[in-house]
């Protein structure tokens, strides 16, 4: 038997008036996705647990059988085993945005999380020169890739509470900037790249090309290391990680999934999806799961970029869905789900913890409800099915698949 999750992040949404009524999802094209939710079954499944963030961490964990609640310790050390840090029992892991900042004499404002996408290129000259410049033996920072990097503060505090950077877009930092015990001392780093970014070679250099600067840094998702039961030792099965973001990768890492490259993969828009989906398959031929995380919805969503989020849609639809379900048959049976971790509105930018919209297709006849719905939210909500609490998903869908769907009494 082979598997494969095919995750599209923060494909879910709400109705828009622009789209008549429709959510991007239910607006975009997407026959592939459709055929998985008509001839298999479709349903909704809750990957946020009560009291937690709506976050790609806290979704994914619980995508992956893992229940947050016990074992999330924050975003940060995650990241971390991606980039092959190991991390003391006391070191505290934090994601590192660049971030832009206006800078007009004011408070300062939230004006983009990504620092204009900057490329991974001039992102690592900068974090090596920050770390040279405000590290030390106590404070290490990591490049990573694009604007998703990392600083470990060794036997640092746990007691901060901290915003992610895109949740405030457009808004005053001031309120949200790390508050609780050892936070001066985060705020102060904070401040510190400021000021060494104000003349860094990159940005003068990306002023002259109109494009925007990286004015700061952002300190977020802090935590120690977790403890998480490697999936293939629970299951007794290999498998694989496909993703352009260290995130997921790191949950893979922990999750005992070999993590796989894909040249041209970039966690935006640009993205080698037709690449995924072959490495994927070709995967398949020596390991029993795969998992696909595309990123580019997700982006799109917190840019409020409309048009944006539906061209992502349709291209995950298209060359990963699509590429996928065309090849998996070589391998006989097979089981293939597709789901949106979390919504990410359009109109506010940022993650909500409402269900989302998964389907299920599997080889055996018998295992599908096939029902005749379209994928997307409303259909989703309207078969009567639910995973819920999420983390119930790789069990069944390795497992007893006709434990998976619960009927859905919200």
């Amino acid at each position: 038997m082979k598997y494969v999750i095919l995750l599209g992040d923060g494909m879910a949404d709400e109705p828009l008036a622009d789209l008549g009524g429709k959510t991007p999802l239910q607006y975009a094209r997407t026959p592939h996705m459709d055929r998985m939710a008509s001839k298999g079954t479709l349903g909704l499944i809750d990957t946020i647990a009560p009291g937690l963030s709506p976050g790609s961490d806290v979704a994914n964990l619980a995508v992956l059988g893992y229940d947050p609640r016990f074992c999330y310790t924050g975003r940060g050390p995650l990241e971390a085993a991606s980039m092959g840090i190991i991390l003391a029992s006391e070191d505290i892991a934090f994601r590192c945005n660049l971030v832009t900042l206006s800078d007009d004499g004011g408070d300062p404002v939230m004006e983009d999380f990504t620092a204009g996408h900057i490329s991974s290129v001039e992102a690592r000259q900068m974090v090596v020169d920050l770390g040279k410049a405000i590290g030390s033996e106590t404070f290490i920072f990591y490049p990573g890739v694009s604007y998703r990097h990392l600083l470990v503060w060794k036997g640092g505090e746990i007691g901060i509470a901290a915003t992610p950077p895109h949740d405030i877009t457009g808004k005053i930092t001031r309120p949200y900037l790390p508050q609780g015990e050892g936070a001066d001392t985060i705020r102060r780093l904070m401040q510190l790249s400021r000021d060494f970014l104000a003349n860094h070679p990159v940005n003068r250099d990306r002023r002259d090309r109109g494009l925007k600067p990286a004015t700061s840094i952002w300190l977020w998702g802090q935590g120690r290391a977790p403890r998480l039961q490697k999936i293939t030792e629970r299951f007794q099965i290999r498998g694989g990680m496909i993703s352009a973001v260290d995130l997921l990768n790191g949950i893979g890492v922990y999750a005992g999934l070999e993590v796989l490259s894909v040249n041209g993969a970039t966690g935006y828009t640009d993205t080698n999806y037709v690449g995924k989906a072959e490495k994927a398959l070709s995967a398949l031929r020596e390991l029993d799961l795969v998992f696909i995380h595309v990123e580019a919805p997700d982006e799109m969503g917190h840019e409020g970029n409309l048009q944006g989020k539906i061209k992502a849609i349709e291209d995950f639809d298209e060359k990963v869905v699509g590429t996928v379900l065309r090849g998996i048959p070589q391998f006989g049976d097979f089981r293939v789900a597709v789901l949106s971790d979390h919504p990410t509105p359009i109109r506010l930018r940022t993650h909500t913890a409402d269900p989302s919209p998964i389907a299920t297709l599997f080889s055996l006849d018998s295992e599908n409800q096939a029902r005749g719905f379209a994928f997307g939210e409303s259909e989703a909500k309207r078969s009567g099915n639910m995973i819920s609490p999420g983390h119930r998903f790789l069990e069944n869908f390795i497992g007893d698949v006709r434990r998976l769907f619960e009927q859905n009494s919200r």
